[in-house]
């Protein structure tokens, strides 16, 4: 190979695997779809000015005419049905499945986290617990501000403007995936394991925000399901993402169809070969990241 082709291979090499943030918003056509859809990967740790730098994300917005999300949050009688879901029977009492030194440590790491210990929150589920300790770890330790997050952004102005919001989990199965997917002893141990391992939370966190920011969606499947994951996201439970990417698929055929559909999903659904965006390709439909010149 000449110099002149060897400088221009260096070239081309460095611009394909130079991480664009155009990857993290989508574009999907084909299979009969009258008008283009879009899907945004989000990241609820990330601040809701970056989507600023998204190259034509409030462009492709504008175009659409309703938005699709995991679950509605802006369903609120949703959200009230959640809150009971995550009560535990009367006949179910977690301090049965704690030794009395684990019950008083939980206790206790409650109580720095939230202000409330297990006299308040003993009837709560374990996964429940869990992800309200979590939540404020984060809060703590990397600065996260839901009422800034960039999750929900799209799915309040949509509210805001009349616009359908459209969840592709419907009460039963968010119930499911929250409360449910674990078996409870497990959650029980889970629970423990995060209290006293936060900084596995904290890492894995930092990790996948860093790599949202750098567009790379693959890597972040790969950070999730890769075997030095020991966050209370697991393996086991990337694996339910990826059997229901498959159902969502078929449950955004006839909004897909019809175009015109802003999809926002967390990005550890979107990336690697069993990734919603794979999912999509395999389905028979195009999808490929937006670029400037939309």
């Amino acid at each position: 190979m000449s110099a002149f082709f060897r400088h221009i291979a260096i070239i081309l090499c460095t611009l394909l695997c130079t991480p664009l943030q155009a990857q993290l918003l989508w574009e999907i056509s084909g299979r009969g779809c009258q008008h283009k859809s879009y899907i945004l990967a989000t990241n609820k740790l990330v601040d809701l000015s970056f989507v600023d730098t998204i190259p034509n994300t409030f462009r492709c917005f504008s175009r659409c005419n309703k938005v699709i999300t995991e679950f509605a949050m802006q369903d609120y009688e949703a959200i009230a049905a959640l809150r009971q879901a995550a009560v535990l029977p009367d006949s179910v009492k977690l301090s049965n499945f704690y030794t009395a030194d684990e019950y008083t440590f939980i206790d206790n790491s409650l109580r720095m986290s939230l202000g409330m210990g297990m006299d308040q929150l003993c009837r709560m589920k374990p996964a429940y617990l869990t992800e309200l300790h979590r939540t404020e770890l984060i809060k703590q330790w990397l600065q996260y501000d839901e009422q800034r997050s960039m999750e929900t952004f799209f799915e309040a102005v949509a509210v805001e403007r009349g616009m359908p919001v459209i969840g592709l989990d419907d009460i039963g199965e968010t119930m499911y995936m929250l409360f449910d997917r674990e078996p409870f002893d497990w959650q029980c141990k889970e629970l423990l394991k995060v209290m006293e391992y936060p900084e596995n939370e904290v890492k894995q966190e930092r990790a996948l925000k860093a790599m949202y920011l750098d567009g790379h969606l693959t890597d972040i499947a790969y950070q999730v399901e890769g075997p030095d994951n020991t966050s209370s996201v697991s393996y086991s439970d990337y694996q339910i993402f990826c059997a229901r990417n498959k159902e969502w698929v078929k449950r955004l055929q006839p909004y897909l169809l019809q175009g015109a559909a802003f999809i926002t999903l967390n990005a550890i659904y979107l990336g690697g070969d069993k990734g919603l965006i794979e999912q999509l390709r395999a389905a028979g439909y195009r999808v490929r990241p937006v670029n400037r010149k939309v």
